[in-house]
């Protein structure tokens, strides 16, 4: 295994796998804070020629995080399909590059090495893409699951419906279930962050949002986004739970900040294959996002698209029906700007589909970073070219809770006209029903919230 390469009489000599990894990537802030960052152009050239060689087998063999150390190394390893991998082990990264894009490779064929796959191989093939590369890869991938209803089929876009209020405020959130509703988002999720750690809010929440469903036959999901033990606690308390919720990130120390392990998550699964309301069988939200193990020291001296990628592998034990990467949410601090975030969420994407995960975005970006509204729109559109399972759907595109901007209402609705994709669809042959979509698009009663004051005959 050589990590040695000459680029114009310029050697570059690099001190690991892992320095490879991170000298190869795309600059961000995130890198550049951590000194892991390519110092040069000429660097992460040599750093890219350098990875385009590595196989399969050096990669599985260099974790970022070692085995003995680290219980997100140790999931990934452990689950590993043997038989999926030996297809690959012998590849280089620029090998598989190839073969993704070669335009007679199927999604499916793709599928059927994505159980052979680490993170630290996901994200070095990511390395070698352009933007162009990661949609047209990301395109093919389709990774289909069911919960209430079945996402990730061709041709369709979904969106969770985000209706978060300051106060948790029940009639608030209902407000604007209705207001999204109205407008076709929902059919993901309707999940909401809640704005304390109180387990009687996530019951009443849950309820509340669990009642409009049944009253109106809306075939979704209901979810709050507390911590995942209160979540737990709330089942417990007979709450209607669909989807079990929880924030991850691709090393053991940087989950422990979350205050999670891996035996709490398999306690969780367990507990919503059980006892939560969903027809299932996929049970489980993750979000992830670029940044979030450096934020907690806990990145290994790895860059950040490699720990984002080790955190599907994580995910994938769960086999989830929802995981979205929240792309700009972490801070300027960790992408800086509109082309750092839209190239993350283009990375995001690949990466988590190529591991077979269904993957959603939260295109977005806070108040501080060097990103506006234009920057948003145009990732949205990239994902939506690239076959994105789902984006959120906020009123106005503005969180007044979490102070963020992200994908409206308008938004998705304009996505699925712009592209003529179409809603999850059980989803859509219940907004034909109640008279909101007809012959492929909505209808002039769409954003008509009355639609909701009384339950269907």
């Amino acid at each position: 295994m050589s990590l040695t390469t000459t680029l114009y009489g310029e050697t570059f000599r690099f001190d690991s796998v892992k320095d490879v990894l991170a000298r190869a990537n795309e600059p961000r802030a995130g890198d550049r804070q951590a000194g892991l960052a390519p110092r040069s152009m000429r660097e992460m050239a040599a750093a890219k020629w350098v990875l385009a060689n590595l196989t399969m087998q050096e990669l599985r063999e260099n974790p970022a995080v070692p085995y003995d150390k680290d219980e997100v190394t140790r999931v990934a390893e452990d689950d590993l399909d043997e038989v999926a991998f030996r297809r690959v082990a012998s590849w280089t990264v620029a090998e598989l590059r190839e073969w993704i894009l070669d335009h007679d490779t199927s999604g499916e064929q793709i599928g059927a090495i994505s159980p052979g796959l680490t993170g630290e191989m996901a994200a070095a093939v990511a390395k070698l893409m352009t933007n162009m590369d990661l949609v047209m890869a990301g395109q093919k991938i389709r990774v289909i699951v069911r919960c209430n209803n079945t996402l990730g089929l061709p041709g369709r876009i979904s969106s969770r419906l985000q209706p978060n209020h300051p106060r948790d405020d029940v009639d608030g959130i209902l407000a604007a279930v209705r207001d999204g509703i109205s407008f076709g988002n929902g059919d993901a999720v309707i999940g909401i962050n809640p704005a304390t750690g109180s387990i009687q809010s996530t019951v009443d929440i849950l309820k509340a949002v669990k009642d409009f469903m049944r009253r109106f036959r809306v075939p979704t999901q209901n979810c709050v986004l507390s911590h995942l033990t209160i979540q737990m606690r709330a089942i417990e308390r007979g709450a209607p739970c669909d989807l079990l919720f929880q924030s991850i990130a691709g090393s053991e120390g940087a989950n422990k900040n979350f205050g999670i392990s891996v035996k709490l998550l398999d306690e969780a699964w367990d507990l919503g294959l059980r006892e939560g309301t969903a027809q299932g069988p996929n049970v489980m939200y993750f979000e992830t996002g670029q940044g979030t193990a450096l934020s907690a020291n806990a990145h290994h001296g790895a860059d950040q698209v490699t720990m984002e990628a080790r955190s599907y592998a994580l995910a994938r034990r769960y086999k989830p029906f929802l995981l979205n990467s929240v792309v700009g949410f972490i801070g300027p601090e960790y992408l800086a700007d509109g082309k750092e975030i839209t190239r993350a969420g283009l990375e995001d994407h690949f990466m988590g589909k190529l591991m077979g995960i269904p993957m959603g975005c939260d295109a977005c970006y806070t108040n501080h970073a060097n990103a506006d509204q234009n920057d948003q729109e145009n990732l949205e559109m990239l994902l939506a070219m690239a076959g994105v399972n789902y984006l959120m759907g906020i009123p106005m595109g503005d969180d007044v809770m979490l102070n963020y901007s992200t994908t409206s209402f308008h938004n998705n609705a304009a996505l699925r006209e712009l592209l003529h994709l179409r809603p999850a669809p059980e989803f859509e042959q219940w907004m034909e029903e109640r008279g909101l979509w007809r012959n492929g698009r909505l209808t002039s009663r769409a954003g008509d919230a009355s639609v909701f004051t009384t339950a269907p005959r």
